[in-house]
């Protein structure tokens, strides 16, 4: 509820429920979703999603503003949790079956890999982010993480250690990358408007729209992509790349 840019942002209306539920139902389509947890801030300003969520029957935790690398690793120990799934509660648009393809990846891969997410590098249009660890690979980050960003961010210091964790990463099996072109997370008022069109367009006829939907959507009313396209590329990364050692410069956008 504290955000800067977007004051309330999970709690906007998108077919006529709260953002944060949109974004819990898209998650329990996934074919893997086991418990899902909305791990929020124990500020007061959160106490009003804590009620949405008691009110849901919703699985939520709460615990430091900042400190999200502490935030998740409590929730996933008061949960007994195994392998711990990472979704942003700002992607109310993420397609649940990039969510198995990523959970399958990891589940095909794990004598190989600690770590999988389709992140490094991203190909898929930015609001489709999935990080996959176990529970053991994210009490090391939360022992061992120091820099501000690693803290904040929850996952930078384990694919910014690939000599001490195996990551591994899955790409749009289309071969193309949107991560620059197109945005389907929400962090400004006309990311929102651009979300909620979306909604307006095919949630009725299709509750399970999918991202070749959207992209068709697209195509056939490009005007809609205009709405937060000053936006795309932008992210976190702009504020730290003197220090990121596995990100680079093309992969985000300065405003």
């Amino acid at each position: 509820m504290g955000s800067t840019r977007l004051p309330g942002k999970v709690m906007l209306p998108l077919a006529g429920k709260p953002l944060i539920i949109r974004m819990q139902e898209r998650l329990s389509l996934s074919r893997y979703a086991g418990k899902i947890i909305i791990a929020t801030t124990d500020d007061e300003s959160d106490d009003q999603l804590f009620r949405l969520c008691k009110q849901n029957n919703l699985n939520i935790f709460r615990g430091h503003s900042l400190d999200l690398l502490d935030r998740h690793y409590r929730a996933a120990k008061k949960f007994n949790a195994d392998v711990v799934i990472k979704i942003p509660s700002d992607c109310p648009l993420i397609d649940p079956e990039i969510i198995d393809k990523v959970i399958q990846y990891y589940i095909s891969n794990r004598d190989k890999f600690d770590f999988v997410s389709n992140l490094h590098p991203p190909t898929y249009p930015d609001g489709n982010d999935v990080e996959i660890m176990s529970i053991k690979v994210l009490e090391d980050a939360w022992i061992n993480a120091k820099k501000d960003f690693e803290r904040e961010h929850t996952t930078p210091y384990i694919w910014e250690n690939p000599d001490k964790f195996r990551i591994g990463n899955v790409v749009w099996e289309t071969g193309l990358d949107y991560s620059m072109t197109h945005r389907f997370t929400i962090d400004y008022n006309e990311d929102y408007e651009f979300i909620k069109r979306i909604y307006d367009e095919l949630y009725e006829d299709n509750k399970r729209f999918r991202l070749k939907d959207i992209l068709a959507l697209l195509e056939k009313k490009p005007e809609i992509k205009k709405i937060n396209e000053m936006y795309t590329g932008v992210n976190w990364y702009r504020n730290h790349l003197d220090e990121l050692k596995t990100i680079s410069a093309m992969q985000t956008k300065k405003i």
